[in-house]
């Protein structure tokens, strides 16, 4: 699917066999499509410390290097996180941090209507001041320059708007972003990144990981209530029926799957961390979204954000 839509040269990584069993099994003519093998396989349960020296031959090692030695131009994974975190972080063995930057972050399109950025969103449970402000100005560059929004709203995710509240962490982090030079619009509720109150809304990796992982799970529920009640009558039935366009509209604009993946911003090259229920659909956007980076220059960009900080 990406490479029909966007016309680019694919490298799938993995074991050889499988990828070309399947792919005997699809239409591939006048793609450009080519197989890497890679002996090893990161599973879900494998843990970061073990996967970087423990399994030097995974997809993982073979697809980032690829990125490092200039082989592919990005690295799209939906596997383990923290082995993706771990071999991409590291200089040793895959891309490296960008040079100033102390914890990269992934970042993730909050599928809402104005798409504003949650970051960090699982990459660094523990943070530090310094780490949220980073957060602000790669969160700010990637906005401005993979979606076009000039000088973005940032804000601080916290349990109030007054700068007296939050934890520690977020009434030290307030005076590092209010002489940032960045478009820093004070802390906001969840409910106000909701509304789109900010286009970058930073949040340490535990807790962002928990907003994620708590809106999903909202959504489903509410989307199972909804389906049941509308089954519960013939006249509820009949009305579901009728509202079926609408509510299809709904699901489109609240889809997941539409934003495809995370940028792992701070290191030294495009990396995107897709959820590991991705379907087709959510892969190739995902695909389209690491295109993004590289054509929009965000890596880049970071790179000189940070020189001049």
């Amino acid at each position: 699917m990406a490479a029909r839509e966007f016309g680019d040269a694919m490298i799938l990584v993995g074991d050889q066999k499988q990828i070309e069993a399947e792919l005997a099994n699809l239409d591939t003519a006048g793609l450009t499509i080519e197989v890497k093998h890679a002996s090893q396989k990161i599973v879900m349960t494998d843990k970061p410390s073990k996967v970087v020296k423990g399994k030097p031959d995974s997809s993982m090692h073979v697809g980032i290097n690829l990125v490092k030695t200039g082989e592919a131009d990005a690295f799209v994974t939906a596997g383990n996180t923290g082995g993706a975190l771990a071999v991409a972080m590291l200089r040793q063995v895959g891309l490296g941090r960008i040079r100033g930057v102390k914890r990269p972050a992934l970042g993730v399109i909050f599928p809402i209507e104005e798409r504003p950025l949650l970051i960090d969103n699982g990459a660094n449970a523990d943070c530090k001041p310094e780490y949220l402000l980073q957060f602000g100005i790669m969160g700010s560059l990637y906005v401005e320059r993979a979606l076009g929004i000039a000088n973005p709203r940032v804000a601080l995710i916290s349990n109030g708007e007054e700068e007296g509240k939050g934890s520690s962490l977020i009434k030290e982090t307030i005076p590092l972003m209010q002489a940032s030079g960045l478009n820093y619009i004070g802390n906001i509720e969840p409910k106000e990144f909701m509304n789109g109150a900010a286009d970058v809304g930073v949040i340490d990796g535990f807790a962002g990981n928990l907003i994620i992982k708590t809106a999903e799970a909202i959504a489903s529920y509410m989307n199972n209530i909804i389906k049941t009640e509308i089954k519960a009558s013939p006249l509820t039935t009949l009305g579901g029926l009728l509202a079926k366009p609408a509510f299809k509209r709904v699901g489109a604009r609240l889809d997941p799957d539409e934003v495809g993946g995370a940028p792992l911003l701070g290191v030294n090259g495009a990396v995107i961390v897709a959820h590991g229920r991705s379907n087709a659909y959510a892969v190739k956007q995902a695909i389209g979204q690491a295109r993004m980076i590289v054509e929009k220059k965000v890596v880049e960009a970071i790179k000189e954000g940070l020189r001049t900080e």
